[in-house]
């Protein structure tokens, strides 16, 4: 008869990280005693860190074969790390949980035996149901939190406590049937899971009493915040308009402001030659464009180092093109008798398509 280390993996716990070292160790050792009896294993997911996390992972796995890590070099986020971790698996149940130790791995055999009844196809560990608590957090966090709670509950098309939950387990079956309609955005793969579900889920909540962050830092950041508007744009209008399109053509209109505060500081403040004024204000405006986009709009791949610098020299370059199709466009629609509020619109138009479309193909090569 096989032991538990012997025996077909049923769970698979996949946990993203990122400058996680110190947390590694204690968290499989919680997880050992929590899952007596159950074939399990644990895929660290580790976005390059630079504290040797992916390492501390490696050390170990080499006196446990139940651990793991996968290395993604060039990619990150919370989201993308979890599927990526759960397509690697053959297990037929997987769980996402943290790496900071605020997620008790005395949960999961809990939410594996409702998942072993067959009558539930996810379970959730809520802070918001008698039982749970968000712990010793800020108030501004919790407000935070309660207004992320409401948005998602925009998409999610069905009653769920805490949809921003980080812990939960759900079957295979159920992660492979969302899987093609899954956004890759921001870093909620649970919300993003319930809305992609093309059935509603049958859906169970058991209370999490949040810990204490053991070491590392977090992860909440005002991108992060901004991933999780992109991720309820691209649920709510994703189907009609690529929701990075929209939040480039948002930084293009703010650039647009950028360039004519340029302008205006250097040919009416400063005097100088209009030519020279406006060719400032071009330059500016457009790496100012591709420094916001590279946070924002492609915050999950943003180039660093030497590549920031090469994004930036194809970034301008496939941008000149794209100013030129605009005036082009523009002009020939004029030529046409065409009103010329609508054909400024037209060129606009199109330059933004082009600009959208190639540099996210060639610039960040999503």
């Amino acid at each position: 008869m096989l032991d538990a280390t012997e025996a077909p993996i049923e769970l698979s716990i996949v946990v993203p990280t990122f400058r996680e070292h110190d947390n590694i160790a204690p968290l499989i050792e919680w997880v050992r005693k929590a899952l007596p009896g159950v074939a399990w294993e644990m895929v660290f997911v580790d976005d390059n860190s630079d504290d040797g996390t992916s390492r501390r992972v490696w050390e170990i796995s080499r006196t446990d074969r139940r651990v793991r890590c996968l290395r993604r070099v060039g990619r990150r986020g919370l989201s993308s790390a979890c599927i990526e971790g759960m397509l690697s698996s053959g297990a037929p149940y997987f769980a996402v949980m943290d790496a900071d130790l605020q997620h008790d791995p005395a949960l999961l055999a809990r939410m594996l035996d409702t998942l072993r009844k067959g009558q539930t196809d996810l379970v959730i560990a809520s802070r918001y149901i008698p039982g749970g608590s968000v712990g010793d957090w800020e108030s501004s966090r919790v407000r935070i939190s309660s207004l992320a709670t409401r948005l998602a509950r925009l998409i999610t098309r069905q009653p769920v406590s805490d949809p921003m939950s980080g812990y939960f387990m759900l079957r295979r079956d159920v992660f492979e049937a969302a899987l093609d309609r899954l956004s890759l955005l921001g870093f909620k793969i649970l919300l993003d899971l319930i809305a992609s579900s093309p059935a509603p889920l049958r859906l169970a909540e058991v209370p999490l009493r949040f810990g204490k962050r053991h070491a590392g830092q977090s992860k909440l950041s005002t991108n992060v915040m901004w991933e999780f508007l992109l991720l309820i744009g691209d649920k709510l209008f994703g189907r009609y308009v690529p929701v990075r399109f929209v939040a480039f053509g948002a930084v293009g209109a703010t650039g647009a402001l950028v360039h004519f505060a340029v302008l205006t500081a250097l040919f009416k403040g400063q005097q100088a030659p209009f030519w020279l004024s406006q060719g400032a204000a071009v330059s500016v405006a457009m790496v100012f464009n591709y420094s916001v986009n590279n946070v924002l709009t492609y915050g999950d791949m943003s180039l660093r180092g030497w590549r920031w610098w090469r994004g930036l020299a194809s970034f301008v370059a496939i941008c000149g093109l794209g100013a030129a199709a605009n005036v082009g466009v523009a002009s020939f629609l004029f030529s046409q008798e065409t009103v010329w509020q609508l054909a400024a619109v037209a060129g606009i138009f199109v330059g933004s398509v082009w600009n959208y479309a190639v540099t996210s193909r060639y610039t960040w090569r999503s």
